[in-house]
């Protein structure tokens, strides 16, 4: 009976204990779902926030896209119509030139027929004068005043040709130095229009090196060498003239805009020549007035060009030497 009593005890007791268990562990497990049920649900909503972005990210990346493709497109058609305004300013100048070349060569031509003119009137006329002087011998009175009247009208022909002479002379000095000035003023205004060209140029090339990986250096050599070509003719102008002044103003501002765009053009021009510069001499010439040992860059054809401290194109120059 003891031990009956015993053994309904203990499994009353054992039975509360495990009613016991599963309540504290359905109160502890509990919060722990509650909690992952809330990760879960912020895990969800930063998951879309991240994938909303990830699609905005990549729309403004096609549109982005997209827009430097229509910009690069924009900018090639700019360059090919500026290579065909660089082109049509070249037929100019060359045409303007040959122009004044045939004017100079009708004036030339001008002069020399004038000049053997003006020698065949005097030879007839040194042929009359003999003529005359061999029929003195024939004729006495009439003969002496014909000579004299001949000598007289020779005399004042000779007068009135050489002052002829002079005029035509200084007319065509002055109709030649009157083109040679057109041709200069014009050839200036030309160079200034083919500079503002090249400087428009310049900033489409900087564009779209911007685009590419490498930077293409062609245009920018073109442009320098073309520069030093207009630098050189300004060198032969007079420096107070209004098409000298104009020149150094626009190859300033060139010079400037090289500079900005991290190139730097040498020019050597009047400098002493230095064997540790690596240069190209395309002709070189003897001048006993030099100090003796030395030798001077007359004329740079080519300027050194520099990008970022770097030496991309070498100079090309003329000098003269006394040794």
């Amino acid at each position: 009976m003891k031990k009956l009593t015993f053994a309904i005890l203990l499994f009353a007791s054992m039975g509360a204990f495990a009613q016991l268990t599963q309540e504290e562990l359905d109160n502890g497990i509990k919060p722990l779902t509650d909690k992952v049920n809330t990760i879960e649900v912020d895990l969800k909503k930063e998951i879309k926030t991240l994938s909303d972005k990830i699609i905005s990210v990549e729309e403004g990346f096609k549109t982005e896209i997209k827009t430097l493709r229509i910009e690069n497109s924009n900018l090639k058609s700019e360059i090919v119509n500026l290579n065909s305004e660089l082109s049509n300013s070249n037929k100019t100048i060359d045409s303007l030139r040959n122009q004044t070349q045939e004017n100079i060569n009708a004036i030339s031509q001008t002069a020399n027929e004038l000049g053997i003119k003006i020698k065949e009137t005097g030879d007839k006329n040194d042929g009359k004068i003999t003529e005359v002087r061999k029929s003195l011998s024939k004729n006495s009175l009439y003969g002496i005043i014909a000579v004299l009247s001949a000598i007289l009208l020779s005399g004042l022909l000779y007068w009135l040709l050489s002052k002829r002479q002079k005029t035509d002379k200084i007319q065509l000095s002055s109709i030649i130095n009157s083109t040679k000035t057109e041709l200069s003023q014009e050839s200036a205004k030309l160079d200034v229009l083919l500079i503002e060209v090249i400087e428009k140029q310049l900033k489409v090339a900087d564009k779209l090196n911007e685009t590419e990986s490498t930077v293409d250096h062609t245009f920018h050599k073109n442009s320098a060498n073309e520069l030093q070509r207009i630098a050189n003719y300004a060198n032969t102008l007079d420096p107070v003239s209004q098409e000298a002044v104009a020149l150094q103003g626009s190859l300033g501002r060139l010079r400037n805009y090289f500079n900005s765009s991290n190139y730097e053009i040498i020019d050597f021009t009047g400098k002493d020549y230095d064997e540790r510069i690596p240069m190209k001499i395309k002709d070189t010439f003897f001048e006993e007035t030099l100090t003796k040992g030395s030798e001077v860059i007359t004329r740079t054809l080519k300027p050194q060009i520099k990008y970022k401290g770097k030496v991309i194109q070498e100079a090309e120059v003329s000098t003269k030497y006394n040794n």
